[in-house]
């Protein structure tokens, strides 16, 4: 198979939106892993895809992901996020969670714990509905059905009027020079309201987000407390990103 063949299949499969992987292509194709790194690069340098740690993903599409589409992806990651986030939360603390799949799997942690919860997702609030121990503040709002969220005027003016130890927030992407970002620009005023609220900001990420821009800045990298984020970052990238903030690995 012919080099230009070989890359343009790499190409096709990226495109179906299914993440690749080095060591799997270099099986596929019968080609050193190398051979495989340097053709994601040429892809990548001409914007036909993204490099990740160990493989490629397609380009952020122009289009907002539904919640659905979230909530199987990275799914191993997120919950490694969520149990990192969980041991973070101690008994009596008033905590925010942000609606978003990896925030949903922090929720499922948190049962049995003696806290107050506010959310502005449904699905969120849904996790505690038989767990006497967990109070829940149900953040009202228009009801965003591709992200399952409540934004938007009621939702910040509530948010204007309480007060929590801690959130967790959830973004579609964090970049070093423009911060953190989302595609909606409801989205992202409720996210900034959400960060006002709290005394500590958590960004719950996971690698794949690094290094993304979205059209909505929700706030800058300093003003976010801590980010946890899976181990799929490369060592380069860590210690490059840990020199502007804190970042906590899940591992």
């Amino acid at each position: 198979m012919f080099a230009e063949e070989r890359k343009n299949q790499i190409q096709q499969m990226v495109k179906s939106g299914t993440p690749v992987k080095v060591n799997e292509l270099s099986l596929l194709f019968q080609v050193s892993e190398s051979t495989i790194r340097r053709d994601l690069q040429e892809l990548e340098d001409t914007g036909l895809l993204q490099r990740t740690h160990g493989g490629a993903i397609s380009l952020k599409p122009s289009f907002e992901l539904s919640f659905q589409e979230k909530e199987v992806r990275q799914l191993e990651e997120k919950r490694k996020i969520a149990q990192a986030a969980a041991r973070l939360v101690e008994e009596g603390e008033s905590i925010l969670l942000d609606a978003g799949t990896t925030t949903l799997e922090i929720a499922r942690l948190l049962q049995g714990k003696d806290i107050t919860v506010a959310t502005n997702s449904m699905d969120v609030a849904q996790i505690f509905l038989d767990d006497n121990r967990v109070e829940v503040l149900l953040l009202g709002g228009t009801w965003r059905k591709t992200t399952r969220s409540l934004v938007g005027y009621v939702t910040n003016e509530t948010l204007q009027r309480v007060h929590f130890h801690k959130v967790f927030l959830a973004a579609n992407a964090v970049d070093l020079s423009f911060g953190v970002t989302t595609p909606n620009l409801n989205e992202a005023e409720t996210k900034r309201h959400m960060i006002k609220a709290a005394d500590q900001v958590i960004l719950v990420v996971d690698h794949t987000k690094f290094g993304q821009k979205d059209l909505s800045r929700i706030c800058r990298l300093d003003e976010v407390d801590l980010i946890l984020t899976d181990d799929g970052l490369d060592e380069n990238r860590f210690r490059q990103w840990s020199n502007q903030v804190k970042i906590m690995v899940a591992k």
